[in-house]
């Protein structure tokens, strides 16, 4: 039986009308339904804590035992062998199991109100410590870079499942009009080995992809119109195009030209919004300097500030991957670079956000994708790739401050207490969010599909 026009302009809301009084609902604070626009806001399950996140991803996995996990015993026995039932059955990314231990290079000092230990080299990090939440006892299936990165941002190792951004948006929608719902940044040396999969939408809609912003000029390309083109033109090609895309909505129903024409409609708006969103010279000079920002340089203190500035707009989700934390060599050189490039603005990133009063609904996050070994690479100054145990830590959306979650063995090898996998990890944050993430689902080829795949249990004792 064929779906008549009249049909398919009231039941699926692609009609005029339909369009003008999402428009309306939208300004009144009303959030959408499922049948207007896919970025409307939405409810979740229960009332949650979080309303937005800012991810920073430290891709190539930094070294917990320079940085938080200190280890006594590791510089005790720095330069002799591991025990060899602690080796059973492990796996290295690169090097042999029995490469001899090596023992931090740097030292750690106390800091807030618990004499948390901390690294010399996150000094700015130390002083907002009591509002952490520290996670020693991370781990995670993979032990190479881009199934590491796919399972911490997708909840798989293989191409082609939505990101972690991607569900968010997907389950919550978006609180801004003039900005995606989903912004990257991509700071470091390269972008991260897992590519554009690890802000992907997969089999969600494409209008749940993250958006990548450049650091400098418009935020993307072609955002500003070319010699010859103006106002009136512009306008007149866009409406030419949202019937055309319209007309053929109405002919196939394809879910995509929806995601097109917003596409379209999002594009002009950030035509107005985005160079007023990318000017950081408005900000007051006690707030750049804070993060280290400068105007027209790109910098993670940038894209930090950016994202700030994207969440008090109403984006649901930024992500800042900041590539550079691979140390197979030059381990003391270059961690203590990577530190000197955002500490600072991490630190900054969360005093800010307190002191608006966004902390408690805005969730901050930092960790990579896996941690290092205890054992050496690269003569003695190097560490292989290792997923048994590693530190990541959170600040904000409704996770304990002050606390130091889990343990690490002596040799910060495996995890000795409280273990607390990825899956875990997306499962805690979705439930602060209000979603059982056994019930954020979407069909696809079957079955339904989740971001915690059949696994994942929310960790309670990280809650407030």
């Amino acid at each position: 039986m064929s779906t008549s026009r009249r049909w398919f302009m009231q039941e699926c809301g692609v009609g005029m009308g339909a369009l003008a009084l999402h428009h309306l609902m939208a300004e009144a604070g009303v959030a959408a339904t499922a049948g207007s626009d896919p970025l409307g806001p939405k409810k979740p399950h229960f009332d949650g804590k979080i309303k937005r996140v800012i991810y920073l991803f430290m891709a190539g996995a930094p070294s917990h035992l320079e940085l938080f996990d200190n280890k006594p015993q590791l510089a005790k026995f720095d330069g002799t062998l591991p025990p060899p039932e602690l080796l059973k059955g492990y796996r290295a990314a690169f090097i042999n199991p029995n490469s001899t231990l090596l023992g931090p290079k740097f030292k750690f000092n106390r800091a807030g109100k618990n004499g948390t230990e901390i690294s010399e080299l996150l000094p700015h990090t130390a002083k907002i410590i009591d509002d952490l939440t520290i996670v020693k006892s991370m781990s995670t299936d993979a032990f190479n870079h881009a199934p590491g990165q796919l399972l911490m941002n997708t909840g798989n190792m293989i191409f082609g499942r939505p990101s972690f951004g991607s569900w968010v948006t997907y389950g919550l929608g978006s609180e801004s009009r003039d900005m995606p719902a989903f912004v990257v940044f991509s700071t470091g040396k390269k972008g991260p080995s897992g590519g554009n999969s690890c802000w992907g939408s997969g089999f969600l809609p494409t209008v749940y992809s993250g958006v990548q912003f450049r650091n400098v000029g418009d935020p993307v390309l072609y955002l500003s119109n070319p010699p010859g083109i103006d106002e009136q033109l512009q306008q007149e090609t866009f409406a030419t195009l949202k019937n055309m895309n319209q007309l053929r909505l109405e002919a196939i129903g394809d879910p995509e030209i929806s995601t097109r024409i917003s596409s379209f409609e999002m594009a002009s708006r950030m035509q107005v919004a985005a160079p007023e969103l990318m000017d950081i010279r408005k900000e007051p000079k006690h707030i750049l300097e804070a993060y280290g920002a400068e105007p027209g340089k790109p910098s993670f203190a940038n894209s930090c500030l950016m994202a700030r500035r994207l969440v008090e707009r109403g984006t649901r989700f930024v992500q800042i991957f900041h590539e550079a934390w691979d140390q197979h060599g030059q381990l003391k050189r270059d961690l203590a670079a990577n530190c000197q490039d955002t500490d600072q603005a991490c630190a900054a990133l969360v005093t800010d956000l307190k002191q608006r009063g966004m902390l408690d609904d805005t969730l901050v996050l930092w960790g990579g994708e896996f941690g290092r070994t205890p054992m050496v690479q690269g003569g003695n100054d190097g560490r292989d790739h290792h997923p048994n145990a590693f530190t990541m830590w959170m600040a904000g959306g409704g996770f304990k401050p002050g606390l130091v979650y889990g343990e690490s063995d002596d040799l910060g090898f495996n995890v000795a207490k409280n273990k607390v996998h990825v899956h875990d990890l997306h499962a805690t944050i979705l439930n602060q969010m209000g979603f059982d993430h056994t019930k954020l689902t979407y069909k696809f080829q079957g079955r339904n599909f989740r971001l915690t795949d059949v696994h994942g249990n929310v960790v309670r004792e990280l809650i407030s």
